[in-house]
């Protein structure tokens, strides 16, 4: 009889599958490490607003603790690290309106910040580490990527204005690709479901390097001004933070990656799903695809080379790169969901009258037709 921790061995040893890059799903403890850069003089004002914010954060569920740390060199450099039971529980927090809220008496004395966040993979300490390591859990095995970071950001625009915001980010000059001597932009796909945009972007390097040579970049500038009349979300691109908190809101990571062939594939077409979840089953509804997608990532017969899930709050996206196309794909493989029941409870995608008395395969062949994002322009670099 298999046994309760062999079970979760078993499990743990299919989520560190080298296939899958990048997961936040595997159960292991979360690090989060934020690098801060506090004005001249505002060190204690920024530690009033730590300590107020600190209080806050301590009855997020999944906190477990945090440090604040000043630099010995730079007084005006900090550090803040906080560990997490797991990292859905931190995602959920740190992408929701209550986090934007708390954080806002930081911005009067903050000029820059920069967060990472890392799974725990190994510890080290005295016996009392020791023994509570069994009760911790930590990623097994590293993972395997490609070098490439991947992000999206996401936006809704007025109804009415979507064909006059597609041409507009149609037709926009790419930036210089080559941002730094470590930091490259491979490949940028943008797409459309109703008035949501969706900007998908590849990274070779540093990604806030990235974002800020994009930012900067004249022809982009012109696009994001073109757009401005047209957003749901009013912003002054002019205003740090009018810019700031826009941005937050749109930022739209990417949660799982899962590689089921190695080379790029010329044969092979970008396709965007837009999952619209039911409120609060957005997370959940990212790992069961997460998972689905790793399972078929051993599926030699899947059409589905690669699959990247975004999400946040209730907004789940699924990047994937198809081989032969979608039209030629199962919608079972394509849709990442095996049973239209699923589909219903975790998604608001609606099948008409008459797809209610069509097979499973064609509920599903009609919710992946409805999921499907418009493209509007894919571009890779040279030798990305």
């Amino acid at each position: 009889m298999t046994t309760t921790s062999e079970r979760v061995a078993g499990s743990r040893a299919r989520q560190a599958s080298q296939r899958v890059s990048q997961s936040v799903f595997d159960g292991s403890r979360l690090r989060v490490v934020l690098l801060v850069d506090v004005y001249d003089g505002a060190q204690q004002q920024f530690l009033e607003a730590y300590e107020q914010l600190c209080n806050q954060v301590a009855s997020v569920p999944g906190h477990v603790s945090d440090q604040l740390c000043q630099s010995i060199e730079n007084p005006s450099q900090w550090l803040i690290t906080s560990e997490w039971e797991s990292a859905p529980p931190f995602l959920a927090w740190v992408n929701s309106e209550e986090h934007v809220a708390m954080v806002e008496p930081l911005h009067s004395c903050v000029r820059d910040t920069r967060s990472l966040r890392f799974h725990v993979v190994r510890e080290t300490g005295g016996p009392a580490v020791a023994a509570d390591q069994a009760k911790r859990r930590l990623q097994t095995a590293p993972r395997i990527g490609d070098g490439v970071i991947r992000h999206a950001l996401t936006f809704t625009v007025k109804p009415g204005s979507e064909e006059i915001v597609a041409k507009i980010l149609a037709d926009y000059a790419s930036p210089e690709p080559q941002v730094d001597d470590t930091t490259r932009l491979c490949r940028t796909s943008l797409f459309m479901h109703g008035n949501r945009v969706v900007r998908a972007i590849e990274v070779r390097g540093d990604l806030l390097s990235a974002l800020r040579h994009v930012s900067r970049q004249p022809e982009v500038r012109a696009v994001e001004e073109a757009i401005n009349p047209h957003l749901e979300q009013d912003r002054d691109l002019n205003d740090p933070e009018s810019a700031r908190v826009f941005f937050t809101r749109a930022a739209l990571p990417a949660v799982h990656h899962v590689t089921a062939e190695e080379r790029q594939n010329p044969q092979a077409e970008r396709y965007a799903l837009y999952y619209p979840a039911r409120p609060g089953r957005g997370m959940k509804l990212a790992e069961l695809l997460a998972r689905q997608d790793e399972a078929a990532a051993d599926d030699p017969r899947s059409p589905v080379l690669r699959s990247t899930i975004f999400q946040r709050d209730d907004v789940v996206v699924r990047l994937i790169d198809v081989r032969g196309g979608l039209e030629a794909a199962d919608p079972v493989q394509a849709l990442g969901l095996s049973d239209p029941g699923q589909v219903a409870e975790l998604t608001t995608l609606q099948d008409d009258a008459a797809g209610a008395s069509k097979s499973k395969d064609g509920r599903l062949a009609r919710f992946l037709e409805l999921a499907r994002m418009d493209l509007v322009t894919d571009r890779r670099s040279p030798d990305a």
